[in-house]
């Protein structure tokens, strides 16, 4: 594996998630003894509570047995309604604290309708308004942390489609977490995206993407979930994100920061056994990057 990018890995690619139904859960040891066996130095978060209580001290046992440092994690936050940001505010207080205090850098932000990632509903100007002073204010509260705010556009949040990632960055001047795979899946290349907005891209997530699934999902046929178990993310060079041309764009513009491994599996069969399932998928990955050229910085 290359050493000239910072590469770390996401419990996801593992099928970690919160989601009720999603699948099965590989246990810590099991994901970031893979991660380390892949030569990974580093992780994002598995799902706030649900994986790995939200204590420093675990969270830094958990990891550093294995070698690993923790990044940052995935926070999805209710910011478009100002009657919501005092408990936004809350929530990110307590996991910044805990992933600050356990050696994090990043906090990645995920703009939901409510908790329960109900479908997102058209903002007015009050509504964009509420969302960016929210936006702002979670940056402000992590940066007294020591930790940087990235927005990522996601499926199924507010901040979804091109016209909804353009208008937050006319209205913020917050960082972005650059996601090539939800990117696409919102209508927006991701090349265009860099090419618009990547003096803001201080976070990476490496995720391919079937078109041909997405579509399907976009048209109401799949949910986001059928959709992953269906095949929705690729190991990285085998889906339609122009994997390669998003890396040699951000080798251009010198960005150095981490590459996060991050292809969203769902384990709905029988759990494979250690070395196989989804480890194979993230060695494939990982091969493609290595055979890509290393631009100037």
């Amino acid at each position: 594996m290359s050493t000239d990018r910072q590469l770390a890995g996401a419990p996801i690619t593992w099928g970690v998630c919160e989601v009720p139904g999603w699948g099965a859960m590989l246990p810590p040891d099991r994901v970031f003894g893979e991660m380390a066996g892949l030569g990974l130095t580093a992780t994002e978060l598995g799902p706030v509570d649900d994986w790995l209580p939200l204590d420093a001290a675990e969270i830094r046992a958990a990891t550093q047995r294995h070698g690993l440092r923790l990044l940052g994690g995935f926070v999805p936050l209710v910011l478009h309604d100002r009657e919501h940001h005092a408990a936004a505010l809350e929530q990110a207080q307590r996991v910044a604290s805990a992933m600050a205090d356990a050696g994090a850098s990043v906090f990645v932000l995920a703009i939901v309708q409510d908790a329960a990632w109900s479908a997102p509903e058209p903002l007015d100007d009050a509504g964009w308004a509420a969302l960016a002073a929210g936006v702002d204010a979670v940056a402000d509260t992590t940066a007294a942390l020591g930790l940087t705010t990235v927005v990522h556009p996601h499926q199924g949040t507010l901040i979804e489609r091109r016209a909804d990632v353009d208008r937050l960055a006319e209205l913020s001047a917050v960082a972005w977490c650059l996601d090539p795979g939800h990117l696409a899946l919102g209508g927006y290349d991701p090349i265009d995206f860099i090419d618009t907005w990547g003096e803001r891209v201080a976070h990476v997530h490496l995720k391919d993407v079937d078109l041909a699934v997405a579509d399907r999902l976009n048209a109401g046929e799949l949910t986001l979930m059928a959709a992953v178990q269906a095949g929705l993310f690729r190991p990285l060079g085998s889906g339609d994100a122009r994997i390669a041309e998003l890396v040699a764009a951000l080798d251009a513009r010198g960005y150095d920061g981490w590459l996060v491994l991050e292809q969203d599996c769902a384990i709905t069969g029988a759990v494979p056994a250690p070395g196989e399932g989804p480890v194979r998928d993230a060695q494939r990955s990982l091969d493609f990057l290595a055979s890509l050229p290393v631009g100037a910085r």
